[in-house]
């Protein structure tokens, strides 16, 4: 079990992330960002999941600058607020979020070698992380929507990326996947016959064999490049 602890970014602002450490000497530090929903107890699972594996882990609450506290469940009620929030976020002047990225990555850094995983809306600032941020080693994007559109297709990414897509995702169509995958021949690419959200046990589109398949991929590179 992990603990919220005050993370500063670059410019004073102060917001919480929830931090999990391994049982034993670290193999590297590791960012998870959450979904819309914040860091629930789903996003809390999946870092005390990495902690289990060996990393030290910082989940940041990239929705502090627009509201405090969020923890949403995965009702229609609830996609509905956290994509309002998200688009809060969206909105901020640059570098908005990023910089509290930033921070958690600084953070992370007390691990080792420092990777960063994220989900959903998590998965696109990962892939802007890979592409803009300092003091990473390894990005993987999980069905980050938005991220297969022609503006973060221009992006180029300053460390190795993995990034994991699902072939039935109503939120990315497949045909912009692959043509992220012809724009960017030096990220790995893998898709799945899931639907979006396929790694989250909370939601109905979790798919145990794609999360599974695809946690197996995650370790394997992150171990190849934090290790």
């Amino acid at each position: 079990m992990g603990i919220f602890v005050q993370l500063t970014a670059a410019d004073g602002f102060t917001f919480p992330a929830y931090v999990a450490q391994p049982a034993v000497q670290s193999k590297g530090g590791l960012v998870v960002l959450q979904e819309i929903f914040g860091v629930n107890s789903h996003i809390q699972a999946v870092a005390d999941g990495y902690a289990a594996e060996g990393y030290f882990v910082v989940a940041p609450s990239t929705f502090h600058r627009v509201k405090a506290g969020v923890e949403l469940g995965y009702t229609e009620a609830d996609m509905g607020a956290g994509f309002e929030l998200k688009t809060a976020v969206e909105a901020l002047p640059d570098p908005g979020v990023l910089a509290d990225i930033q921070a958690a990555i600084h953070h992370a850094a007390q691990g080792g070698k420092v990777g960063i995983v994220g989900y959903c809306w998590g998965g696109l600032l990962t892939w802007r992380s890979a592409c803009e941020l300092v003091g990473l080693t390894a990005a993987v994007p999980y069905y980050g929507g938005g991220m297969t559109t022609p503006a973060e297709v221009a992006r180029r990414p300053q460390v190795p990326v993995l990034a994991h897509f699902a072939e039935e995702d109503k939120w990315i169509p497949l045909d912009s996947v692959q043509a992220f995958r012809q724009a960017h021949p030096g990220v790995t690419v893998h898709t799945y016959p899931a639907h979006h959200g396929f790694n989250c046990d909370q939601r109905g589109s979790w798919n145990a064999a794609a999360a599974q398949l695809a946690r197996e991929r995650t370790l394997a590179f992150l171990a190849q490049h934090l290790g």
